[in-house]
């Protein structure tokens, strides 16, 4: 492949930004190497700079359920544009979008439109401390609810990815008032939350886990997370981020019937535009300004065009029949990766929840972060470059969901599942 006008690029963007990029795993870091930069992209294929087409797996890291500019969207986002950009005042696409999550997702009564998942992962947490005058937070190890300090205590997603412990810049003090937890060990979440030092708040989960790789431990995880956050008066919070319209239509809190107190959304709700989402319990809600006392703010929250992106989208994804297609699309492409890696004799296992799956170089089930990190990164990375060079762009990254959409159509998926057969004999090699 040619690739002068993305190196060309690259250097440019390492003279103007930290490390080359706007968000760290985009560095390739993970895998080695230097980045593509991409032109445009169509339903299932992105085309970079050199004019090089790819199958694309990351979709912009989720939101892009639809596939890369579908018509629905463009038009929704192209008329909300001509009437004007941002106004910093009430407009209806907000209170469309609002209205049509809360439909697919009842718990959350009053929902609040921000522009990204940190934003969102902030405003539950202080929330959650204003809401029950206590300060601890429980996450979970692998588990990323974006960037903000309190948030940053073994991450997963792109602190994994260039290994890095946890964030220097957050005070200890800080940090300390977060306790991360192995994930799917309920023992210790009880023992945490019954400690009076520990103060909880809150209990924060991605509930199926995206950000260490896909990885589900079940509906009853999720009803025992719920029956001790109500014995012990913690405050349950769903980081549906990620999984928000992609493991179900109502996210995962639909499929398990788990109602948490608070929800987190992003990605698909935006349409492929910087917009996310938290919400919960009315009478939770209005403690948040100007309501309650609690304070949040956004100059670009609720953001037209962005509302009108990501109305379109969930109104696509709620038509009958959608959404079944597109787990059957995951499901095709998780079963295709399981089938190549058996006749390759090369140890993989392929984790999937709905619409997102990811696959381990391993041999032993991945269910947690130290299992996730037990994994064959090196091989990984081999596999991402025959990928690569033949024509597909999965994450670049090996604690990451691969993101499959309703444009990967039977020629998409094919064109994969014959690169991954290849792939796995380089990836299979020594090095």
């Amino acid at each position: 492949m040619t690739n002068q006008r993305s190196a060309a690029l690259w250097r440019r963007a390492l003279d103007v930004s930290p490390g080359g990029v706007n968000s760290p795993v985009r560095a390739f870091r993970g895998v080695g190497g230097e980045p593509r930069f991409f032109a445009s992209g169509a339903g299932a294929w992105l085309t970079d700079v050199d004019g090089q087409r790819y199958v694309d797996y990351v979709m912009s890291w989720g939101p892009l359920v639809l596939g890369h500019a579908p018509l629905t969207v463009v038009e929704a986002a192209t008329r909300a544009l001509a009437d004007g950009s941002s106004f910093g005042a009430p407009a209806p696409p907000e209170v469309a979008l609002a209205e049509r999550i809360r439909e697919l997702m009842p718990s959350l009564e009053r929902v609040r439109l921000v522009c990204s998942g940190t934003e969102a992962g902030m405003a539950v947490v202080r929330l959650a401390r204003g809401a029950t005058g206590r300060r601890g937070i429980i996450k979970f190890d692998g588990c990323y609810h974006g960037h903000a300090d309190s948030l940053l205590v073994a991450a997963g997603s792109g602190v994994a990815t260039l290994g890095l412990p946890d964030s220097p810049g957050v005070p200890p003090e800080l940090a300390a008032l977060t306790r991360s937890l192995p994930y799917g060990d309920l023992a210790a979440v009880e023992a945490t939350l019954a400690d009076p030092a520990a103060d909880i708040a809150a209990v924060l989960v991605e509930p199926v886990a995206g950000n260490m790789g896909v990885v589900d431990r079940g509906d009853a995880w999720l009803r025992a997370l719920r029956a001790l956050c109500d014995r012990y008066g913690a405050l349950l919070v769903f980081d549906e981020v990620m999984t928000g319209f992609r493991v179900a239509l109502g996210g995962v809190q639909a499929r398990a019937g788990v109602q948490p107190d608070l929800t987190m959304l992003g990605k698909v709700i935006g349409g492929g535009f910087p917009l996310a989402a938290y919400g919960g319990r009315a009478e939770l809600m209005d403690q948040v300004a100007p309501a309650g006392p609690v304070y949040q703010a956004g100059t670009l929250a609720g953001n037209p065009v962005a509302a009108s992106a990501g109305l379109a989208t969930l109104d696509a994804l709620a038509q009958p029949g959608a959404f079944a297609r597109l787990e059957a699309i995951a499901t095709r492409l998780a079963d295709g990766l399981r089938g190549a890696a058996e006749a390759a004799r090369v140890p993989l296992v392929v984790n999937q929840a709905g619409a997102m799956l990811t696959p381990f170089f391993a041999d032993q089930p991945v269910v947690d972060y130290a299992s996730a990190k037990a994994t064959d990164t090196a091989r990984y990375g081999r596999f991402f470059w025959a990928l690569l060079e033949r024509g597909v762009y999965p994450p670049p990254s090996a604690f990451e969901a691969w993101f499959p959409s309703l444009a990967h159509d039977d020629a998409a998926l094919t064109a994969t599942l014959d690169a991954v057969a290849e792939a796995l004999a380089v990836a299979g090699a020594a090095e």
